[in-house]
Order: structure tokens, then C-alpha cells, then sequence
């Protein structure tokens, strides 16, 4: 909470629209003065049809939605919490949309996601992105070494630089990299 991870997937759904329509499943916020604010921070009305929203949805109804013509190919589940799935279940949804590109987020537990379904599910996933720190962490089973993209540069830089003061962290931020920076904290 408070480190970018609305910011993070808000910025991924935007760059998903160059390539097909995205549906944003906001079980957690549902339409909130929060999440509407996220949009507009990114301006995300100007994606027009290539961006759609629910606040509420079941397995089935989504499986329903998204097997007819024309449905989005990306969905973001948000949170996979509030869609209260099983492993098995998860197992099921993604079989029945193996045309779909699924990205859940997930509650945390420290560095883990919450949860025993949620844990099975970040081994099964292909590409893993962890928020910290206004930082975004990726980490794949192909891509390799993990990569990191800034969210808010003075968020980052402040976290991180007090990090390392009183933990002693490995990591640094210089505040150099080239990133998206809305410039504002979520």
C-alpha cells in the first residue's frame, strides 16, 4: 500500500492498449474517488473501447465475457483476493481462457503474495512484477535477471536512499534511469 503498485498496473494498461483492449476487473476499489483519480492521472479515458472497466465480476461471469467475439485479450484482476479463487479454480479459469493474457494482483505477505492459492499461483505464473519502493521488480521463468522500472522518481529515490541509511540495503537509486514519472504519489 503506498508504493506504486496502482500506478504500476494502471501504466502496463495503458501500454497493453497499443496492442488490443484491456478489461480492468476492480474488485478491490470498484469505482472509488482512488481509482478514478488513477485514471485520469493517466488519462486513461483517451484509450477509449481499448480500455474497459468492472467493479464487479464472478469467475463465470468473466469466463462468460470473455469467450465471445471481439472480448478483450488482456485482463487484470484486481485484487486475486477478492476474486476468491482456489488453486484448482485458478487451474480451471486459466484453462478455459488459455487465449487470454490474465494479470492478477495480489495482496503481500513482506515479499509473497497473501495467501496459499496465491503463492501456487505466482510459481505458475510466466512473469512476476513485485512493487516496492516506487520501484517496479520483474522477474520471469524466460526473461532472465530481474529488470526494474521507476514509477515517481522522489518517491523512489526517497525510499530507497532512506533504506539504505537505516538498513544497510543493497539497492540504490540514483534518481538517473530514464522511467514514467507521473509525478505525483498514489
Amino acid at each position: 500500500s503506498g508504493n506504486g503498485k496502482s500506478s504500476a498496473v494502471i501504466s502496463l494498461c495503458k501500454e497493453l492498449t497499443r496492442f488490443g483492449k484491456v478489461l480492468y476487473v476492480s474488485l478491490e476499489e470498484g469505482f472509488s474517488l482512488s481509482f478514478q483519480n488513477t485514471l485520469r492521472r493517466f488519462d486513461m479515458y483517451a484509450c477509449g473501447s481499448k480500455f474497459q472497466v468492472l467493479d464487479h465480476a464472478t469467475p463465470e461471469e468473466l469466463v462468460e465475457r470473455l469467450l465471445k467475439p471481439r472480448s478483450p485479450e488482456f485482463v487484470v484482476i484486481d485484487s486475486f483476493q477478492y476474486l476468491g479463487l482456489s488453486y484448482k479454480a485458478y487451474i480451471d479459469l486459466k484453462s478455459r481462457l488459455a487465449n487470454k493474457m490474465l494479470i492478477f494482483v495480489s495482496h503481500a505477505d513482506g515479499k509473497q503474495p497473501e495467501g496459499r492459492a496465491a503463492k501456487a499461483v505466482k510459481y505458475d505464473a510466466m512473469q512476476k512484477i513485485w512493487v516496492e519502493g516506487f520501484v517496479a521488480f520483474t522477474n520471469g521463468r524466460f526473461i532472465g535477471p530481474t529488470g526494474q522500472a521507476v514509477i515517481w522518481r522522489q518517491g523512489a529515490w526517497e525510499y530507497w536512499n532512506k533504506r539504505i541509511k537505516d538498513n544497510n540495503s543493497n539497492f540504490y537509486y540514483d534518481g538517473s534511469e530514464s522511467e514514467q514519472d507521473t509525478g505525483e504519489e498514489e
